[in-house]
């Protein structure tokens, strides 16, 4: 049985504009120990898929489809049956450490919360097994900087707390939502080092959140890419770098800096702006800004296509595209 099983998940925000759909239509399934990357620009759904997997929305969504974990099915839980798995069989790294941890609690006491709530720890058990988390995720004299307060920490070293809080109870599947946010490049590689480590160690499954290819490339082995609250295009991390084909995966790629970049070069760009979720078309969330756009794009939701095993692509425009990448007009 799956570890977790999304399917025709759709989740609609009230604005004042009207009904929008932040996520529309999106499955898919996570074995224990897997690792999945979802990957898209900002305001894309990621973060909003991974909310409403931890019961986490607004109180205005409306959450509809199924996400099943462990064979049991989150979609109207009460928050209290949720609190049971947050933070016990779901741990989750927040994209921002300082606004995650409580700035007038300890770390000792922030870390040490999850086992005395989940695991019903006495205030000395969950402090001991509190001080071996803060060791092993490399918090530096970690017993005598147990009793310090978050502003006490350095960006790089809060987000180690935040890590050390997620696992606290060994949770089965760990979500990290864009966990190098703001940190400098050695910062980040650390960090991501620590989380693949400590995954491969107590074998839990990963969603890893990122607008960065590169993170994702070396961090997962199965990804999708996100545009307007819909999946595009999916499957092995490997397939859909090496044989990316859907319009919007193609631009994201052609937007990354390369090592032959000349200084002063200007970076390829995706024409248009992303809109507003009111405004995106009924059928293909891209339509307008694709160059590929024909007037069936904006009213017909393309049904997945599988290119490659398990590699499957959303666009109705699949041979043109194929065609003009094959002419390096694409690429």
């Amino acid at each position: 049985m799956a570890l977790l099983e999304v399917d025709h998940l759709h989740v609609r925000l009230q604005t004042h504009r009207g009904p929008a759909y932040a996520v529309r239509d999106l499955g898919f399934s996570l074995e224990p120990g897997a690792t999945l990357g979802l990957v898209g620009e900002s305001g894309c759904g990621k973060s909003m898929t991974v909310m409403a997997l931890m019961g986490l929305l607004p109180e205005d969504a409306q959450v509809s489809g199924s996400i099943r974990f462990e064979g049991q099915e989150l979609i109207g839980k009460s928050d209290r049956d949720m609190c049971r798995i947050r933070g016990d069989r779901i741990g989750m790294i927040f994209q921002e450490p300082m606004t995650a941890l409580n700035p007038v609690h300890t770390i000792g006491r922030q870390v040490a919360e999850p086992l005395r709530l989940h695991r019903g720890l006495s205030a000395a058990q969950a402090r001991t097994e509190a001080l071996a988390l803060l060791d092993r995720v490399g918090i530096p004299d970690a017993s005598r900087r147990i009793d310090a307060y978050p502003h006490q920490f350095s960006g790089g070293q809060r987000q180690r707390v935040t890590i050390a809080m997620a696992l606290a109870c060994g949770p089965d599947l760990l979500i990290a939502d864009e966990p190098t946010t703001a940190l400098d490049v050695t910062i980040q590689r650390q960090i991501l080092d620590l989380i693949r480590d400590l995954v491969a160690e107590r074998g839990m499954a990963l969603i890893l959140i990122s607008h960065d290819l590169g993170v994702i490339a070396q961090n997962v082995a199965r990804m999708m890419v996100m545009y307007g609250g819909s999946v595009v295009e999916s499957g092995p991390t490997e397939s859909v770098f090496a044989h990316r084909i859907h319009p919007y995966s193609l631009g994201l790629f052609a937007a990354r800096p390369g090592l032959a970049s000349r200084k002063g070069q200007r970076l390829a760009t995706i024409a248009g702006s992303v809109p507003e979720l009111v405004d995106l078309p009924a059928g293909c969330p891209f339509a307008g800004r694709c160059g590929f756009t024909i007037p069936e794009c904006h009213v017909t939701v393309p049904p997945a296509v599988e290119v490659e095993p398990g590699h499957e692509v959303r666009c109705i425009r699949l041979d043109a595209v194929a065609a003009a990448k094959q002419q390096g007009v694409a690429a």
